[in-house]
């Protein structure tokens, strides 16, 4: 499992985890894609803001390794933001690869791209 060195582990000041220490011997977490409804709580919105800033700022529009970004993070954001890269894709796969689709998380998180929100 690749550990992206500098991408930061949580949320600041929460329990919102972005990264996992190791990999599960179990396997991996399947990405799954979660729906966000208008009624989720601000800090659920805000952790959301926040990982695709990380994102945004670590990656930028290159097609990155899934390692030990948190799958149930990633999942929030999945299929719609962070699409995959391959085809058939293994959503099983620490090696996985993702991109950012940038129109469509500009259009969700406008303030993710915003110098200094996570720099």
């Amino acid at each position: 499992m690749l550990k992206h060195r500098g991408f930061p582990g949580r949320l600041p000041g929460t329990d919102f985890q972005f990264v996992v220490r190791r990999a599960n011997p179990k396997g991996a977490t399947p990405l799954t894609k979660r729906e966000r409804y208008a009624d989720r709580r601000p800090p659920d919105k805000r952790a959301d803001l926040w990982f695709m800033a990380a994102l945004w700022a670590h990656f930028g529009d290159e097609p990155f390794e899934r390692g030990n970004l948190d799958a149930g993070r990633l999942s929030w954001l999945f299929g719609r933001e962070v699409l995959p890269v391959e085809d058939p894709f293994d959503p099983e796969s620490y090696e996985a690869l993702l991109v950012i689709d940038e129109q469509i998380a500009r259009r969700s998180f406008p303030d993710a791209f915003e110098k200094g929100l996570w720099t």
